[in-house]
């Protein structure tokens, strides 16, 4: 499990510090800084992170913080097959379904971490939450 996909609720609890997701979350960017593990996430994660972030900080800042997201992660892009996809997918969130078939892109990802597993009932890649992805990278040594 050395290629991991975040969702934007994962990203946005580390940012903002929201007890008491962000410890766990945070654990997996302290991992990716360790290289043991990949962070990847899609491009649409940046716009939406910006826009709730923000009104906690300045806009200097935001961009600080976003320029530190980007130097630990690998940033996907958002195509046009991945927003067909999305859009005749059936997720009922869809930011999600934007999410989902980027990671599904990507071959080299297996993994989503998200908090919302429930939103991604029907994933072909194997969904966890930053507790379980922890608990996987910790018992192999990843």
């Amino acid at each position: 499990m050395k290629n991991i996909f975040l969702d934007t609720n994962v990203i946005i609890d580390v940012l903002a510090n929201r007890q008491p997701f962000s410890e766990s979350s945070s654990k997996l960017f302290d991992y990716a800084e360790k290289g043991k593990i990949n962070l990847f996430i899609s491009a649409l994660s940046y716009s939406n992170i910006y826009y709730i972030i923000r009104k906690t900080c300045t806009h200097k800042e935001m961009l600080s913080l976003l320029k530190d997201l980007e130097a630990l992660t690998e940033t996907l892009d958002v195509t046009k097959q991945v927003i067909l996809k999305s859009l005749s997918g059936d997720f009922k969130d869809f930011e999600d379904a934007i999410q989902y078939n980027t990671a599904l892109a990507n071959k080299n990802i297996k993994v989503i971490v998200t908090r919302n597993v429930k939103d991604y009932k029907n994933s072909e890649l194997t969904i966890l939450t930053p507790d379980e992805a922890l608990s996987i990278i910790e018992s192999t040594g990843s």
